[in-house]
C-alpha cells in the first residue's frame, strides 16, 4: 500500500473509531443525567460499543500486515479479552446488563478510546499538540484498571452464578463454559498486568523522547 494511501486509511479508521467512542461516551452522559442512574449503560451505549469492539479487530490486522508497528500479540489480547467480556457475556446475559460494573467499564473504556484513536488520528497528519500526547500516554494509569477491576472481572463474577444456572453455551462448546470464564478470571490479572507494563514502557519512550527535545 503507498504510503500517502496507507496514511489516509489509517487516518479514517482512527477518526471514525474516535467518533463513535465519543458518541458512546456521549450518550452514557445524557442517560446518567436524564435518569440520575448508572443503570441503563448498556441499553444507551451498548450495541454501539459492540460494534466499535468488534470493528477493532481490524488493528490486529493492521498489526500482521505490518501498516502499524504494534505487532500481532498485544493487540489481539486486548481485543480478545473485550470482545469475549461484550459478546459472550454482557450481550448474552440480560441480568448483567443493567449491573454498575457495566456503566464503569463503558465509560473507562470510552474516555480512554477518545483519547487514543484520536492520538493516532492526528498522528497519521501531524505531529500531535503534547497535551493530545500527554493524555494518551497517562490516562490509562487510572482509567485501565478503573475498566478492569470493578468493571469487567467485577461484572464477569456477578455472571458466574447465571452462567453455572443456565449451563451457557453446553450445547456449542465441548468444555464448560463456567469453568472456562472461572480460569479466564484467574488469568485476568496476569494478563492484564503484561498489558499495563507495556504502557508504561510506552510512556517512558514517548514522553521520555518529548522531554528530551525540549531541553535540546
Amino acid at each position: 500500500m503507498p504510503a500517502n494511501l496507507q496514511s489516509s486509511y489509517l487516518f479514517l479508521y482512527n477518526s471514525l473509531q474516535a467518533f463513535g467512542w465519543a458518541v458512546s461516551l456521549w450518550r452514557l452522559l445524557i442517560s446518567f443525567i436524564s435518569t440520575g442512574s448508572i443503570t441503563g449503560a448498556y441499553a444507551s451505549a451498548g450495541q454501539l460499543i459492540c460494534f466499535l469492539q468488534s470493528l477493532a479487530f481490524l488493528e490486529v490486522l493492521h498489526g500482521a500486515i505490518g501498516i502499524v508497528p504494534s505487532g500481532v500479540l498485544l493487540p489481539l489480547m486486548q481485543w480478545g479479552g473485550r470482545t469475549h467480556f461484550l459478546l459472550a457475556i454482557v450481550r448474552s446475559i440480560s441480568e448483567v446488563q443493567e449491573l454498575p460494573a457495566i456503566f464503569i467499564t463503558f465509560s473507562a473504556w470510552s474516555i480512554s478510546e477518545v483519547i487514543r484513536y484520536s492520538h493516532y488520528a492526528l498522528n497519521c497528519i501531524s505531529t500531535p499538540p503534547h497535551l493530545v500526547t500527554y493524555l494518551r500516554y497517562t490516562a490509562f494509569i487510572v482509567l485501565y484498571p478503573i475498566g478492569v477491576g470493578p468493571g469487567e472481572m467485577w461484572l464477569m463474577y456477578q455472571a458466574l452464578p447465571i452462567i453455572k444456572e443456565r449451563n451457557l453455551y453446553a450445547d456449542r462448546l465441548p468444555f464448560s463454559y463456567y469453568n472456562f470464564v472461572l480460569v479466564v478470571l484467574l488469568l485476568y490479572p496476569v494478563l492484564w498486568l503484561k498489558l499495563y507494563l507495556h504502557l508504561f514502557k510506552q510512556r517512558r519512550s514517548k514522553l521520555g523522547k518529548h522531554q528530551k527535545t525540549k531541553r535540546g
